[in-house]
């Protein structure tokens, strides 16, 4: 699993019909900072209602992506949200 950041919305005239109706998101990979680029953008498939801004646990296991998102394991979607990032905390060490 990888953080990101949701850029944007990504639309298709013409797609697998396995993808008709999914939601497609752009997700910029980031640093464990959460801001920082790292790679590239990717295309992401999403049903927990992410949208532009949020930062996201992402997954290219294609299966889980296709089984648990898409509904098929018959699909060509390999990226897929996982989670929303609601906060972040930093653990911090204590010393007596």
């Amino acid at each position: 699993m990888n953080r990101a950041r949701i850029i944007g919305v990504a639309t298709s005239v013409v797609k697998h019909e396995s993808l008709i109706g999914q939601k497609m998101l752009v997700a910029q990979p980031v640093t464990n900072d959460g801001v920082t680029p790292e790679g590239n953008p990717q295309i992401v498939y999403d049903n927990l209602g992410a949208g532009v801004g949020d930062l996201v646990l992402i997954t290219s296991d294609g299966s889980y992506t296709g089984s648990q998102i898409i509904g098929t394991r018959l699909t060509p979607a390999r990226w897929g949200v996982v989670g929303i990032i609601d906060s972040k905390k930093k653990e911090t060490e204590t010393s007596e």
